[in-house]
C-alpha cells in the first residue's frame, strides 16, 4: 500500500500520464482511507484546470487595471 508521500507522487504523474493499472489501485486504495491526500488530489486538479484556461486565456483576473483599462 502506497503511503502518503507515494500518493502524492502518484496524483503528480496522474497529471502528466495514464498511470498504470497497478497505480491506479494502490491509489485508489489509499484515497478511500486518506482524506489528506483526496483533498490533495482535488487540490492538484483544480489548480491544473485554471492553468489550463489561464494558458488558453479564458482566465479573468477580476482586476480592470491589471488589464490595462485604468
Amino acid at each position: 500500500m502506497l503511503n502518503c508521500k507515494e500518493a502524492t507522487e502518484v496524483c503528480s504523474a496522474e497529471m502528466e500520464r495514464a498511470l498504470k493499472l497497478r497505480e491506479q489501485l494502490s491509489l485508489r486504495t489509499h484515497l478511500m482511507m486518506c482524506s489528506g491526500c483526496t483533498n490533495y488530489r482535488k487540490q492538484l486538479k483544480t489548480l491544473r484546470q485554471a492553468m489550463q484556461a489561464y494558458a488558453q486565456g479564458k482566465a479573468s483576473t477580476g482586476d480592470a487595471a491589471a488589464e490595462g483599462d485604468g
